[in-house]
């Protein structure tokens, strides 16, 4: 198989809002030889994976695609099927192929390659090495430049908490949720303070009992979004970012705005919120005041962690458990780009992350190939 290596100047990982956005700009600009990997089996990235009851009425804010008009779907239709079907015709105007489903396994050095006397100047190419759903591998892919746009969706998190293995009930996570019918009549708990928890609650409470719990007392906003808000909560996101630290949500920002929706449902005694728990038992949890409450089912939106899995051999983390960005490049290895990290972990900062980092690697590229 090592023999079989293909080569391209710029390897895309994932095709959602960010990598979309990124391959459209390498085209538009020119000059370069590009492969674009996706892991799904068609268009539409994680949007393909949301619940049916997530409409175009309710969810939260997409961009167009750049050159791209608006989506234009009923506010009644499902996001997991409007979305795809926008993206679908975004690649067919972009025209370039797509090679999917394709699980990337891991990015490296290319051991093939005697590292340079100047690696800023002439950095060791990047090996990209994968495998078909099947589990074959296939060939490696040999590249200058990888813009990783993997996303966060294949990678739900749910805290280690004692007692969790004891628990008769049913748990899942958010990734797992497709409808609030499935809880009928059932007692359910759900965990966490995001925008998809209030989701979950607003829809399960139509139907069976439901119960709060977070970590923190959840921000709530009483006044509008503007531009300006937007702004300071992505620029110290992106702040965040370039000290190294670990990533915190736009939204962790931001806050939570009260709509009417969540007024109606602060008066009904939906947003009830009781303090995490303390421990999980056979048939529903012990609270923090020590007293156990039944329940049916345990409903984890606790988040997602960034799917970075498969750079590991190129050791990006560093102490703080951080890794630390210069743009939208890595800032000790600017050869790996991040899309849809930290600040650009929107519809919004995605497009802008997608051409920033075409501009960034076609100017490394035309830097290294300069001559002396």
């Amino acid at each position: 198989m090592e023999s079989q290596v293909r080569s391209a100047d710029v390897v895309v990982i994932g095709a959602g809002q960010a990598g979309l956005s990124a391959a459209h700009h390498l085209q538009r600009r020119g000059g370069v030889s590009v492969v674009h990997l996706d892991a799904e089996h068609g268009p539409g990235g994680a949007w393909r994976h949301r619940w049916d009851s997530l409409t175009m009425a309710t969810v939260n804010g997409i961009r167009e695609l750049p050159g791209m008009p608006e989506i234009e779907a009923a506010r009644t239709e499902s996001a997991n099927r409007a979305v795809p079907e926008y993206f679908a015709e975004f690649e067919r105007r972009l025209g370039t192929p797509i090679e999917r489903p394709v699980h990337v396994t891991a990015v490296q050095d290319d051991p093939s390659t005697e590292p340079s006397p100047d690696p800023a100047a002439d950095p060791v190419p990047l090996l990209v090495r994968s495998r078909d759903p099947d589990g074959r591998p296939r060939a490696p892919l040999r590249t200058r430049a990888v813009l990783n746009a993997t996303g966060t969706w294949t990678r739900p998190f749910v805290p280690a908490l004692s007692g969790a293995g004891r628990f008769r009930g049913r748990q899942l996570h958010t990734a797992g949720y497709r409808r609030a019918e499935d809880f009928a009549g059932m007692r359910v708990g759900i965990i966490g303070g995001g925008i998809s928890a209030i989701g979950h609650l607003l829809e399960i409470a139509e139907v069976g009992e439901t119960f709060w719990y977070t970590r923190r007392e959840p921000v709530f906003e009483d006044r509008p979004f503007t531009t300006e808000l937007g702004r300071a909560a992505v620029a110290e996101v992106e702040d965040r970012v370039r000290q190294g630290l670990p990533v915190r949500s736009v939204v962790s920002v931001t806050g939570l705005p009260l709509t009417p929706a969540l007024r109606e449902a602060r008066r009904r005694g939906i947003l009830a919120r009781r303090p995490m728990f303390t421990e999980i038992t056979a048939d529903g949890v012990r609270e923090a005041d020590g007293r156990e409450t039944a329940l049916d089912v345990l409903l984890w939106a606790t988040g997602f962690r960034h799917e970075l899995r498969h750079l590991r051999p190129l050791r990006l983390h560093n102490a703080q458990g951080g890794i630390t960005m210069d743009g939208t490049a890595v800032a000790h290895d600017p050869r790996i780009h991040l899309l849809g990290y930290g600040p650009s972990a929107s519809t919004i900062g995605a497009n802008r992350a997608g051409r920033a980092a075409a501009g960034r690697v076609l100017r490394d590229l035309a830097r290294r190939r300069a001559p002396a």
